[in-house]
């Protein structure tokens, strides 16, 4: 038996005389003297398990009076729990505790995590010793968490953890030990997505007789996520087809009439927030599509046309300035250089020289009478 945990049981003594059955009953403690006794004799009236059944109850009754300072001690008296929060709040971690009168030892608190993945080992995240705090063991805690209360002896030892994030997801331990007492409670701490960034929109063409769907889509936003679809504009009435997939994302519109345009709005919520759309609905006659088709074409016929052009006159272009490299190149190679005036004298000149220079005395005779008949004196003019 447990030396440190009190039971009472009791204890049958058999009688000497054997004329009557009777059975004496002592309450005893672990590790203590007798604290009280009790007897019952059975008679022919009153059976031995009838005595033995009400003299336990009368003990029972004694025994818990008796003992109830005794197992006064250091007790955490906030109920395990559970807590949901969305990101980026506060949560609020209750941890309030009473002591005994024979917890005289100094006052230690300590908080511990235990992550979500159950891949980490337990981490300290704030701490009480020495009347002192210390809040920097967990660096993704740290800045984030603080006591609650400014003086933690009179048993609060709860926590906030502010600017909440997905990490901080697991289970919370709240220790308090004041020697000899010593006690502890867990709590587990949930981290959501509010729903957010709800885009509502039409998947499809919004005209007579045409299916379509009405989509509500958040960007974020933690399961499970709740729908709900309100038209707000003109009879306010949704179509009964459609009040199957009112809690439904979407909703499959089925040959679509002109009373279905209007505004309508899809709130999206789960257990931390909402967030809600609007959407414009206009169901409107079909279009010409003959029409759209030919112009389609003549729009891609011109656009060719157009295209055909630009290729043409750059083509044109670019044979026009070959053409002129082309002849400037040939003019350059036909027509030699100029000479310079210095050198077209002197080739003048000489070839005089060597006409000169060839003419012999009998060739002489012919030449120089010409000359001087035509170089004959004039006479003077009186």
């Amino acid at each position: 038996m447990d030396g440190n945990t009190v039971i009472p049981f009791l204890q049958r003594h058999r009688p000497k005389t054997w004329g009557r059955l009777s059975w004496n009953f002592i309450v005893l403690v672990p590790n203590k003297n007798p604290v009280c006794t009790a007897s019952c004799t059975a008679s022919d009236q009153l059976s031995c398990a009838e005595c033995a059944a009400s003299l336990r109850a009368r003990v029972q009754s004694m025994y818990m009076f008796h003992f109830l300072d005794l197992t006064r001690s250091l007790s955490i008296t906030t109920p395990e729990q559970m807590i949901e929060k969305a990101k980026g709040e506060t949560a609020y971690l209750p941890c309030r505790f009473t002591l005994g009168p024979e917890d005289q030892g100094p006052l230690d608190i300590e908080w511990l995590l235990s992550p979500a993945d159950n891949q980490k080992v337990d981490q300290v995240i704030i701490l009480y010793s020495g009347d002192k705090i210390y809040d920097d063991y967990y660096q993704d805690l740290k800045g984030r968490v603080h006591f609650t209360s400014n003086d933690l002896k009179s048993g609060d030892a709860s926590i906030n953890v502010t600017n909440l994030q997905l990490s901080d997801i697991g289970t919370y331990q709240c220790k308090v030990k004041k020697a000899p007492g010593v006690g502890n409670k867990k709590i587990q701490l949930t981290v959501l997505l509010k729903p957010s960034g709800t885009r509502c929109y039409v998947d499809g063409s919004e005209e007579i007789g045409n299916d379509f769907k009405l989509k509500c889509e958040p960007k974020e936003g933690s399961l499970p996520l709740l729908y709900e679809w309100q038209k707000l504009s003109n009879s306010q009435k949704l179509p009964t087809l459609w009040l199957a997939e009112m809690t439904s994302p979407v909703i499959s519109v089925k040959n679509a009439s002109t009373e279905y345009s209007g505004t309508y709005s899809c709130t999206v919520k789960n257990r931390v927030g909402s967030d809600q759309c609007l959407l414009r609905l206009d169901v409107v006659p079909p279009s010409n599509r003959a029409g759209t088709i030919a112009g389609a074409v003549i729009g891609v016929l011109l656009a060719l046309v157009l295209i055909g052009l630009i290729v043409f006159c750059c083509h044109k272009k670019r044979r026009e300035e070959k053409y002129e490299k082309e002849v400037h190149h040939d003019i350059r190679e036909d027509v030699p250089p100029p000479k310079s005036r210095t050198s077209t004298a002197r080739s003048y000149l000489g070839s005089n020289h060597s006409s000169l220079g060839s003419m012999s005395p009998s060739n002489m005779e012919g030449y120089s009478k010409t000359q001087y008949n035509q170089f004959r004196s004039i006479p003077p003019t009186t």
